[in-house]
């Protein structure tokens, strides 16, 4: 199963909720996260915001706590292990940031089914606060996408993981995300490809208004289970699919190979 690319989102896709919008409500600074809202733009507020954490007492251990408690349906671990197990290599693309997501996966001990993870730098600096920066430079010039957020255009991403991959290996993509900045992504998967929206959210809505913009085919998942039993699904498909090419392609090989067998010239067997 090594030909498929499962890429997940993180935020409402493994786990159930917005990352940062846990931090910040559970923290208790959610009126302060409100008033800055409409001044800067997201990627800009959780880091001041994580400043302000800092400011008032709260430590790298106090987010952590709240990480490891975050909301995540139970059928979704399973179905990461499962598609790890058939032998799929996981990706995640998405707009949290490191420090969030890989306190959240080494507690949930999943952090090593994931080959990578794309998302906005987060670390501890020397004062021992949170530090978020943007993916990209925060300037929508810098990736020049008009559907994604200035700090992080995932579709750019996703374009760089097709392009590491030789044309050799052939890899098909699962592309599994609920939010509008999984919009972009959806439009640089190819027909051999398959895209898992969420359904009811933005991007589900973004897809409805026009599904044939997707190359890829589109499977919608509402939770945690019908994103386990989609998954598996699709896994399972692609597996027959090339079970099947590979079969074709073996009894061609078997036929030229008897073909070329009949055609050689007969040879008389010598008189003592």
């Amino acid at each position: 199963m090594s030909e498929i690319v499962v890429v997940f989102d993180f935020d409402k896709t493994i786990v159930d909720c917005d990352s940062d919008n846990w931090v910040i409500d559970e923290l208790g600074f959610t009126d302060l996260f409100n008033q800055l809202l409409p001044t800067m733009p997201w990627n800009s507020l959780m880091d001041k915001m994580m400043m302000e954490l800092h400011s008032n007492g709260k430590t790298i251990e106090d987010v952590e706590e709240v990480l490891h408690r975050i909301p995540i349906h139970p059928r979704v671990i399973p179905a990461i292990k499962a598609a790890h197990a058939l032998g799929c290599e996981l990706r995640i693309v998405s707009d949290a940031n490191m420090f969030f997501i890989e306190s959240i996966l080494k507690h949930l001990g999943i952090r090593e089914y994931f080959s990578e993870i794309n998302t906005n730098p987060g670390y501890v600096n020397e004062e021992g606060r949170l530090r978020i920066l943007p993916y990209h430079d925060f300037n929508k010039a810098s990736h020049g996408c008009s559907l994604c957020p200035p700090n992080m255009c995932k579709g750019l991403i996703i374009e760089r993981i097709q392009k590491s991959i030789s044309e050799e290996e052939k890899k098909r993509f699962i592309y599994l995300g609920d939010g509008s900045g999984d919009y972009c992504p959806s439009l640089r998967l190819k027909e051999k490809d398959f895209m898992m929206p969420r359904k009811n959210f933005p991007v589900w809505d973004l897809i409805c208004k026009d599904p044939l913009l997707v190359k890829a085919e589109i499977h919608g998942w509402s939770d945690g289970e019908e994103l386990e039993q989609v998954l598996l699904q699709l896994i399972n498909k692609i597996s027959m699919e090339e079970n099947a090419l590979f079969i074709s392609s073996d009894c061609k090989l078997q036929t030229l190979s008897v073909s070329a067998h009949e055609a050689l010239p007969k040879v008389l067997p010598v008189r003592p």
